[in-house]
Protein backbone atom coordinates (compact mmCIF):
# COMPACT_ATOMS: atom_id res chain seq x y z
CA UNK A 1 0.00 0.00 0.00
CA UNK A 2 1.11 3.49 -0.57
CA UNK A 3 1.31 5.70 1.81
CA UNK A 4 1.75 9.20 1.38
CA UNK A 5 2.40 11.35 4.64
CA UNK A 6 0.33 13.91 5.99
CA UNK A 7 0.48 18.01 5.19
CA UNK A 8 0.68 20.18 8.34
CA UNK A 9 -0.36 23.16 6.49
CA UNK A 10 -1.91 23.57 2.61
CA UNK A 11 -4.54 22.29 0.14
CA UNK A 12 -5.44 18.51 -1.14
CA UNK A 13 -7.35 18.57 -4.30
CA UNK A 14 -9.17 15.50 -4.24
CA UNK A 15 -11.27 13.51 -6.51
CA UNK A 16 -9.43 15.09 -10.09
CA UNK A 17 -10.64 12.58 -13.04
CA UNK A 18 -8.13 10.13 -13.29
CA UNK A 19 -5.40 11.56 -15.56
CA UNK A 20 -6.05 14.85 -14.85
CA UNK A 21 -3.56 15.82 -12.16
CA UNK A 22 -1.05 16.95 -14.78
CA UNK A 23 -3.18 19.41 -16.30
CA UNK A 24 -4.15 20.83 -12.99
CA UNK A 25 -0.39 21.02 -11.84
CA UNK A 26 0.17 23.26 -15.21
CA UNK A 27 -2.67 25.87 -14.57
CA UNK A 28 -0.97 26.63 -10.91
CA UNK A 29 2.18 27.04 -12.23
CA UNK A 30 3.28 24.42 -9.13
CA UNK A 31 7.24 24.11 -10.80
CA UNK A 32 7.10 27.90 -9.71
CA UNK A 33 6.90 27.23 -6.23
CA UNK A 34 9.01 26.06 -3.51
CA UNK A 35 6.49 23.75 -2.38
CA UNK A 36 6.54 20.60 -1.73
CA UNK A 37 3.70 18.97 -4.04
CA UNK A 38 2.74 14.98 -3.94
CA UNK A 39 0.61 13.98 -7.33
CA UNK A 40 -1.08 10.65 -6.81
CA UNK A 41 -2.72 8.90 -10.28
CA UNK A 42 -4.76 6.48 -11.14
CA UNK A 43 -5.63 6.19 -7.11
CA UNK A 44 -8.28 3.65 -5.95
CA UNK A 45 -11.62 5.25 -5.40
CA UNK A 46 -15.06 3.52 -4.29
CA UNK A 47 -17.26 6.39 -5.77
CA UNK A 48 -14.77 6.78 -8.80
CA UNK A 49 -13.05 3.95 -9.86
CA UNK A 50 -9.61 5.83 -10.73
CA UNK A 51 -8.67 9.14 -9.86
CA UNK A 52 -5.89 11.12 -9.19
CA UNK A 53 -4.97 13.89 -5.99
CA UNK A 54 -2.71 16.15 -5.31
CA UNK A 55 -1.18 17.77 -2.03
CA UNK A 56 0.61 20.57 -1.71
CA UNK A 57 2.48 21.32 1.49
CA UNK A 58 1.93 25.74 1.43
CA UNK A 59 -0.44 28.12 1.17
CA UNK A 60 -2.00 29.04 -2.26
CA UNK A 61 -3.30 32.59 -0.66
CA UNK A 62 -3.72 34.04 -4.06
CA UNK A 63 -4.79 31.57 -6.09
CA UNK A 64 -8.52 30.88 -6.89
CA UNK A 65 -9.24 27.16 -6.86
CA UNK A 66 -12.31 27.85 -7.83
CA UNK A 67 -11.34 27.96 -11.63
CA UNK A 68 -10.46 24.04 -11.20
CA UNK A 69 -14.04 23.52 -11.39
CA UNK A 70 -14.00 24.25 -14.94
CA UNK A 71 -11.68 21.48 -15.70
CA UNK A 72 -13.28 18.80 -13.38
CA UNK A 73 -16.64 19.42 -11.96
CA UNK A 74 -15.84 16.56 -9.59
CA UNK A 75 -13.04 18.01 -7.95
CA UNK A 76 -13.19 18.64 -4.20
CA UNK A 77 -10.81 21.24 -2.26
CA UNK A 78 -9.57 20.33 1.80
CA UNK A 79 -7.87 23.19 3.14
CA UNK A 80 -5.12 21.95 5.96
CA UNK A 81 -3.97 23.94 9.04
CA UNK A 82 -1.50 22.96 12.14
CA UNK A 83 -2.52 19.36 10.26
CA UNK A 84 -6.18 19.05 10.47
CA UNK A 85 -8.86 19.86 7.66
CA UNK A 86 -10.12 23.35 8.50
CA UNK A 87 -12.24 23.57 5.24
CA UNK A 88 -13.42 21.01 3.08
CA UNK A 89 -16.19 21.25 -0.19
CA UNK A 90 -16.68 21.35 -3.68
CA UNK A 91 -16.02 24.05 -5.90
CA UNK A 92 -18.40 27.04 -6.52
CA UNK A 93 -18.22 27.61 -10.56
CA UNK A 94 -17.11 31.06 -11.06
CA UNK A 95 -19.68 33.44 -13.49
CA UNK A 96 -16.58 34.09 -16.06
CA UNK A 97 -13.41 32.15 -16.98
CA UNK A 98 -10.25 33.72 -18.60
CA UNK A 99 -7.74 31.74 -20.47
CA UNK A 100 -8.46 28.85 -18.63
CA UNK A 101 -9.86 27.19 -21.51
CA UNK A 102 -9.63 27.61 -25.37
CA UNK A 103 -12.54 28.34 -27.57
CA UNK A 104 -12.40 25.01 -30.26
CA UNK A 105 -14.17 26.96 -32.99
CA UNK A 106 -11.34 27.66 -36.04
CA UNK A 107 -14.46 30.42 -36.77
CA UNK A 108 -14.04 32.14 -33.56
CA UNK A 109 -12.26 35.58 -33.30
CA UNK A 110 -9.56 33.84 -30.68
CA UNK A 111 -8.64 31.60 -33.91
CA UNK A 112 -7.58 34.34 -35.87
CA UNK A 113 -6.25 36.73 -33.13
CA UNK A 114 -3.66 35.54 -31.63
CA UNK A 115 -3.32 37.91 -29.01
CA UNK A 116 -6.91 37.69 -27.30
CA UNK A 117 -7.69 36.02 -24.19
CA UNK A 118 -10.64 33.63 -24.00
CA UNK A 119 -12.89 34.26 -22.18
CA UNK A 120 -16.11 31.91 -21.30
CA UNK A 121 -19.01 32.73 -19.64
CA UNK A 122 -21.34 30.23 -17.58
CA UNK A 123 -24.41 29.76 -18.75
CA UNK A 124 -26.02 26.51 -17.07
CA UNK A 125 -24.55 26.23 -13.34
CA UNK A 126 -26.69 22.73 -12.48
CA UNK A 127 -24.88 20.71 -15.70
CA UNK A 128 -21.09 23.42 -15.39
CA UNK A 129 -21.58 24.69 -19.15
CA UNK A 130 -19.43 27.19 -20.34
CA UNK A 131 -20.16 29.06 -23.21
CA UNK A 132 -17.50 31.32 -25.39
CA UNK A 133 -18.29 35.42 -25.21
CA UNK A 134 -17.38 35.65 -28.47
CA UNK A 135 -18.99 32.67 -30.82
CA UNK A 136 -21.22 31.22 -28.25
CA UNK A 137 -19.39 27.80 -28.68
CA UNK A 138 -20.60 25.62 -25.74
CA UNK A 139 -17.16 24.03 -24.18
CA UNK A 140 -16.62 20.36 -24.07
CA UNK A 141 -13.63 18.67 -21.72
CA UNK A 142 -13.62 16.19 -24.35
Amino acid sequence: MLNISGIHEGVVIDHIKAGGAMRIYEYLNLENYDYTVAIIKNATSHAMGRKDIIKIEGPLDNVNLNVLGVMDKNITINIIKNDKIVEKGKLDLPEYVTNVIRCKNPRCITSIEQGLEHKFKLTNRSQGTYRCVYCETKFTDK
